[in-house]
């Protein structure tokens, strides 16, 4: 009766986790596979330029490094290492993307490197998807350079000076940090923990300096993702961190000479203005009379008499 009863509790909380499961996996498998698909149905192979380029690229540089002259060359092409130069570095990362790593086999890679850039390229973009996969594997390279220079040590975060000397090429890193990308901006948590857990397990089983490449590419991937989007609210964030500008001339900067200004023209005189005549001023003041009628009259001397 017991073990009954216990059943009967477990029972909804096992039904709620098959249900959420299946909503996820449906949900993840929408986003990662269908959608892709109907992006190539509708764009055909041109879709998946980037793969087939990635792909040929690193089976064209396996072939070349079969030859002693051709391993020279492709060295000296793709060839990074942490004890180059850092702009030298710089200038064969693009390069290195597709020289074969060491310790990895080519054809087993090639089919991962592959559907990678097809995923991503169909889901992302050309442009977006060489920008990840740039930005991971340089990443990864930078955060390298700076755990050999720090040295072994602090708390097993530095690596030892040997580390340097490794031949530090392949796509690898950027297939890591491709799929952990998408598994963040499509919400796939079932690929972020096939992805990221099998770096971690790498990292852990053994400790070299691709393990660790790879976990920094994952972390950088996590962050792109997480800022996926977030474009316009990055910008109000940088204005908002830059000073304000006050208004008005500055104190110390001199003030520019006013232009003179036109005379003006003269202006006509106004006239003057007319007091109106009231009628009934002109009917109280009568003209003086004449006391004669004569009176208007020069008087006469005695010669005109």
């Amino acid at each position: 009766m017991t073990a009954d009863r216990h059943l009967d509790r477990f029972r909804p909380a096992a039904a709620r986790l098959a249900r959420f499961t299946g909503r996820t996996l449906r949900g993840e498998w929408h986003a990662i596979v269908v959608d892709p698909v109907r992006q190539l149905a509708r764009r055909g192979l041109s879709g998946l330029l980037l793969a087939f380029v990635a792909a040929f690229g690193v089976i064209f540089f396996h072939d070349i490094a079969q030859h002693p002259t051709g391993a020279v060359w492709v060295t000296r092409l793709g060839g990074v290492k942490a004890d180059l130069p850092l702009w030298l570095s710089l200038l064969r990362t693009p390069v290195s993307l597709y020289v074969p790593a060491l310790d990895l086999p080519v054809w087993a890679g090639i089919t991962q490197l592959f559907l990678a850039f097809a995923l991503a390229e169909l889901t992302l973009g050309r442009s977006r998807t060489l920008a990840i996969a740039y930005a991971t594997t340089l990443a990864g390279t930078l955060v390298a350079r700076l755990m050999i220079a720090i040295g072994p040590g602090w708390s097993g975060l530095g690596l030892p000076a040997a580390c340097g000397q490794v031949l530090d090429t392949g796509p690898s890193a950027a297939v890591v940090g491709l799929f952990t990308y998408l598994s963040v901006i499509r919400r796939a948590p079932v690929v972020f923990t096939l992805t990221g857990g099998s770096m971690v397990w790498e990292s852990i089983a053994v400790p070299n300096l691709a393990g660790r490449e790879h976990l920094i590419a994952v972390g950088s991937a996590v962050v792109l993702g997480l800022l996926h989007g977030r474009r316009a609210q990055l910008r109000a964030l940088g204005r908002s961190l830059l000073p304000t500008r006050t208004l008005g001339p500055s104190p110390t900067a001199p003030t520019a000479p006013t232009a003179p200004t036109a005379p003006t023209a003269p202006t006509a005189p106004q006239a003057s203005p007319v007091l109106p005549v009231t009628a009934s001023t002109s009917a109280t003041v009568p003209a003086p009379a004449s006391p004669h009628p004569t009176s208007g009259r020069t008087p006469m001397t005695s010669l005109e008499r």
